[in-house]
């Protein structure tokens, strides 16, 4: 069974099928999902769907292009949603500098960003990071991370392989999703196959980042199956290979039982 770590299903695009779709996850293979929180109001819904089936846990967070919502009352609320017995995760929070160019306003995603990883720490889990064209601010806020033992996931991974190393030689884990089948996605290739498969996890992203042959519509955990092939035929090893272990580490990082 395949276990989806990055998922958004409280989104609006599944408004008409959400209940019928995710009904069909088990007798298609997938059999964990981590429904992902951007926005205080996405957090407290993934926390609902979490309530709502069993395989489906929760990630609590603020997306960095969403923190002008953020203040201390809202970081009290999210720390109390955080100690959900459904809630694995902090996230997704870090930096995203594609829209944002203003150095005050990045300035505040690097703060928000640091006042959630202490939130992370606080409640024990790990965080789920969301990076945009912010690859070395991101690197050195994780390696503080590091030192604060706060493990975790590079969610949606765009770098390049020597980046990929640094986390993996810190033990945190790189999300790969439906851009591995892209054409031009070389260089994320290139992670994949120089990547140990113990630091891989499976995720959507979903509805965004279909894959081929799905690439501009929506997407679903149930398109993992390219993502895991892609990744075989890399690795030069079997599909059920890649389900295993990416399995055993998303149980690891996420703290669940791999009954």
């Amino acid at each position: 069974m395949i276990f989806e770590t990055h998922a958004h299903y409280e989104d609006e695009r599944f408004d008409e099928d959400r209940q019928s779709l995710l009904a069909s996850m088990r007798e298609n293979g997938i059999g964990w999902i981590v429904n992902v929180g951007s926005t205080i109001e996405t957090s407290v819904k993934s926390i609902e769907l979490a309530q709502q089936y069993d395989f489906i846990y929760a990630a609590v967070g603020v997306h960095p292009s969403e923190i002008a919502c953020l203040n201390d009352t809202e970081m009290e609320f999210l720390k109390e949603q955080a100690r959900h017995e459904k809630v694995v995760a902090v996230g997704e929070i870090g930096l995203d500098y594609y829209w944002e160019k203003d150095p005050e306003v990045r300035k505040r995603q690097q703060d928000w960003f640091r006042k959630q990883l202490v939130l992370a720490k606080e409640v024990q889990l790990p965080v789920i990071i969301h990076s945009r064209d912010a690859a070395q601010d991101t690197l050195a806020i994780m390696k503080e991370a590091h030192k604060m033992q706060i493990p975790g996931i590079i969610h949606c991974f765009s770098y390049s392989p020597e980046i990929a190393q640094e986390y993996a030689a810190m033990g945190y884990y790189i999300g790969i999703g439906g851009v591995v089948t892209f054409k031009n996605a070389k260089k994320l290739r290139e992670v994949v196959r120089q990547i140990p498969l113990k630091y891989l996890l499976l995720e959507t992203d979903c509805p965004y980042m279909a894959p081929e042959p799905y690439r501009g519509k929506r997407n679903s955990s149930l398109y993992l199956s390219y993502v895991v092939e892609q990744i075989a035929a890399i690795k030069g090893c079997t599909p059920d290979e890649v389900i295993t272990v990416t399995k055993q580490n998303a149980c690891n990082v996420y703290q669940i039982s791999q009954d």
